[in-house]
């Protein structure tokens, strides 16, 4: 479908997709129609062939559902059946038991949480994903963007793959772009992290390089002197980690100068087991 109707006048796919390729506005945040069923359709901006205009069968915009989330699916909805995949968005799954944010394909599906969720509604949706045979990849809008302190609430979105060490996937539909934090590593004692960061323009061009990236890992060395600092301040301040770091040593009789500077350079897992716990008490086993 080559046009369709805006504010109750007609237009082009290929004028729409000029003012999007130009900046003049954002793909699909206009309200399309298809000039016969009245139907809501979406703008498809692709490399090989002419912009189209594609109803949205499967789509419901839900009462409530916030303006980044509905956008965030638009756009990857939009790049991903540009690129070539049949996607396809709200679709029910697991017996009406799930619905997909993003159905890439029948064995994978892109979940975009804009909201607060629990571990426990994550589990859910996440192991129904796991006994129908999908993949569930999640992309996170601002609320839970990674900066350089793990958060605990962080954890479940976390993803890994043999390219990327483990990744992370944020969604900025404002700019039109979603980002790729991979080989995201956590400090041996801290909640600091390290990470590479990869943009991609949600388009035909941003999602093929998306799955065709392959990037050089980089090698993470942690600084000993900073790492001992940190725990030292863990210890006079008696926080949690504090009071068991200096209950272990207490009971080995050892001071933090005792320690090897291994410990503190590692870096581990996001989320995994404190080195330097883990350390103390497989010493003292």
């Amino acid at each position: 479908m080559y046009a369709a109707m805006l504010d109750k006048k007609l237009v082009l796919a290929v004028s729409e997709a000029y003012l999007v390729n130009s900046r003049q506005k954002k793909l699909n945040q206009e309200i399309y129609r298809c000039p016969h069923c009245n139907k809501k359709v979406i703008l498809i901006v692709s490399e090989k062939k002419s912009a189209f205009f594609k109803h949205l069968t499967s789509y419901t915009n839900l009462m409530g559902e916030k303006e980044e989330h509905h956008q965030s699916k638009m756009l990857f909805k939009a790049a991903l059946t540009a690129a070539g995949f049949d996607a396809a968005v709200e679709i029910p799954l697991a017996d009406g038991q799930l619905r997909a944010d993003v159905l890439v394909a029948e064995n994978l599906a892109f979940e975009i949480q804009c909201a607060p969720l629990s571990d426990a509604e994550f589990k859910h949706r996440h192991s129904l994903y796991q006994k129908i045979g999908v993949t569930d990849i999640w992309v996170v809008g601002q609320l839970h963007y990674l900066k350089h302190s793990l958060k605990h609430t962080q954890l479940i979105f976390f993803r890994r793959n043999k390219r990327w060490g483990n990744y992370y996937l944020e969604v900025n539909p404002a700019k039109n772009c979603f980002c790729l934090k991979f080989n995201v590593l956590q400090e041996a004692v801290t909640k600091k992290l390290r990470y590479q960061t990869k943009y991609f323009v949600l388009d035909e061009i941003g999602i093929r390089q998306f799955w065709n990236f392959r990037p050089k890992l980089k090698k993470y060395v942690g600084n000993p002197v900073n790492q001992r600092k940190y725990v030292q301040r863990q210890i006079k301040q008696k926080s949690k980690l504090g009071l068991k770091v200096a209950e272990l040593l207490y009971q080995q009789k050892l001071s933090l100068e005792d320690l090897p500077n291994s410990i503190f350079i590692k870096y581990r897992n996001p989320g995994d087991e404190n080195v330097l716990i883990n350390y103390l008490q497989k010493k003292a086993s």
